[in-house]
Formats: C-alpha cells, sequence, structure tokens
C-alpha cells in the first residue's frame, strides 16, 4: 500500500509491488488537490471539538451516575445504554429532520453534537466510577472539598487509564465516522476525510497510487493515536477486567 502510494511509476492492473519505482510525492498531491487536504482539516476540527465534549460530558454525566444516588438513576443508566442497541441507520433519518430545523445542516455544530453524546464512554467510565473506593471521597470532604474539587482532584486522576480507553474509542469512532457526515454535508467545503476518500475510490479518472495514497493519510493517524496512547487503553482494559 505506501509502495503503490509514493510510487513514481504506477504498477499495472493486479500488480502488487513491494518497493517504490522511483519515490514521488505525486499521487498525494493530486489527492490533496482533489480536496483532501480540505476534508483533513474538517475531520480534525470535528475530532478535537467533538473528542473533548464527548468525554468531558461522559465524565460529568458518569460522576453523577456512579456516585450520587437520585431516583430514577438505574433508568437513566438503562436508556443510555439502550442507545447502543440502536444503529445509525435507524436515527440518521430523525437525526437529520432535527438539525434541519435547527439549521445545522452543512455545519461544524451540526457534524459534532451528534458525537457528543455516544453512550460508550458513559457506561466505561460509569462502571470505573463505581470501584473508586468511597473513603477516598470521604476524606476530601472532610477536608472541606466540594463535587468540583472531588471530580477534578480525586475522580477524575484516578479514571486515566478508563479516559484513555474511551478517547482511543471514540478517536475511532469519530474519525471513521460515515453516515453522518453523508447526512449532514452538503457542499464540498465541509466534506471530511472519510467522504473524500470514498469520492477518490468511486472515480474512474484516479489511478490506484492516488486512491492509496489518500486511503494511508485517513489511516494515520488512527495508528498514531493508538500507538500514543497504547498504555492507557491498555490499562484501562486490564484493571477493568481485574477489578470486574
Amino acid at each position: 500500500m505506501v509502495a503503490t502510494a509514493f510510487s513514481a511509476d504506477p504498477p499495472k492492473l493486479g500488480e502488487v509491488i513491494l518497493w517504490p519505482r522511483g519515490v514521488s510525492g505525486g499521487n498525494l498531491g493530486t489527492a490533496w488537490h482533489f480536496g483532501l487536504g480540505q476534508g483533513l482539516f474538517n475531520s480534525l476540527v470535528i475530532e478535537a471539538v467533538g473528542l473533548t465534549l464527548q468525554i468531558g460530558v461522559s465524565a460529568f454525566a458518569a460522576y453523577a451516575l456512579a456516585r450520587k444516588r437520585f431516583r430514577g438513576a438505574g433508568i437513566v443508566l438503562l436508556a443510555i445504554l439502550a442507545t447502543m442497541m440502536m444503529p445509525e441507520e435507524v436515527i440518521g433519518i430523525p437525526l437529520y429532520l432535527v438539525l434541519g430545523r435547527m439549521n445545522l445542516l452543512d455545519t461544524y455544530p451540526g457534524l459534532i453534537l451528534p458525537i457528543v453524546g455516544w453512550a460508550l464512554p458513559v457506561y466505561v467510565l460509569t462502571g470505573f466510577m463505581k470501584r473508586i473506593p468511597l473513603e477516598l471521597e470521604e476524606a476530601a470532604r472532610i477536608d472541606g472539598a466540594g463535587d468540583l474539587r472531588i471530580f477534578f482532584h480525586v475522580i477524575l486522576p484516578l479514571s486515566l487509564p478508563a479516559l484513555g480507553t474511551c478517547a482511543v474509542f471514540g478517536f475511532l469512532m469519530i474519525w471513521d465516522q460515515y453516515l453522518l457526515p453523508l447526512l449532514i454535508v452538503q457542499s464540498p467545503k465541509m466534506s471530511t476525510l472519510t467522504l473524500i476518500v470514498t469520492q477518490l475510490q468511486a472515480s474512474q479518472e484516479q489511478g490506484e497510487g492516488v486512491r492509496l495514497a489518500a486511503a494511508l493519510v485517513l489511516m494515520v493517524p488512527s495508528i498514531l493515536i493508538y500507538l500514543g496512547l497504547q498504555r492507557l487503553f491498555e490499562r484501562g482494559l486490564l484493571s477493568g477486567s481485574v477489578k470486574g
């Protein structure tokens, strides 16, 4: 894949090469002019803002569900988990209609808001926070700490492994999102990287090297994020399996 993407001499149909025939960035440049750069920028903006809001909202929701006692907490958690059982295709049309009435089609908020309330990080963080000893929270309250201080200085630092796991899953979910941009985006300037790569794959005018160069750009961030957060990701999975 890498060899074909950076090969100056494109391979023949059905031919597989293991080393580029003269290193060249021409395929990447062609894909960039096709709109790959704008798609990459849009995806990075949506990823940065969406993942930050997703993890932040999920952490606050999980803290309330795990550490606070209120009537209907179990029903709320069950309702959140029920959304995980619904495929995107089921809520696609209602979501499109709601965003249309709010004038959020073809906008960054329209692409970001639907991914903020993902149920998986709420579920993972709630289970993790429930296993944090209550004595730590009680000791902090004796020292005069309020809910926000306990959350930021006690609960959140202890939840870093679970947050790392949620960040990896959340990044991959947002980065590989296809159906949502397909419904919301109406102009080339708002196209995400997945839409651009899909258009390149369907184009009969572009060669195999251009298509693979675009696919390589789509793959690299996911690999880098996993390698960068690998330790937190593994710690989160292992701590959940051991304590569970």
